[in-house]
């Protein structure tokens, strides 16, 4: 599966659970790390869970294992990395204050 293919599966997965204000970011030319960050909202902790668990399972159903899942819905981000595509679930006061769409746009 491509990095797009990837993209994709994981925007519909998140949509899929309500990710708020899902944004993708191509990084190819910033980061030797990963091709694309893909950045959604949750509106409570029981969401973060939901949306990550859910990109997880998408994923892991498509072929493509997670090389690791980071962070607690308690502490307002959880991050999942599939390689060629990393996933940042983040409540609203996290992603404000972070606005990792400036750091890395």
């Amino acid at each position: 599966m491509d990095s797009e293919q990837l993209q994709q599966l994981v925007v519909d997965a998140l949509a899929d659970r309500k990710g708020l204000d899902i944004r993708t970011l191509d990084v190819r030319d910033k980061s030797s790390v990963t091709d694309l960050l893909v950045i959604a909202s949750g509106g409570s902790t029981r969401q973060l869970r939901a949306l990550a668990d859910n990109v997880v399972e998408q994923a892991k159903g498509a072929g493509v294992r997670p090389l690791g899942v980071e962070g607690a819905e308690s502490s307002g981000w959880v991050l999942v990395d599939l390689g060629d595509v990393v996933v940042h679930v983040m409540n609203q006061e996290t992603r404000d204050f972070y606005n990792l769409e400036k750091l890395w746009g």
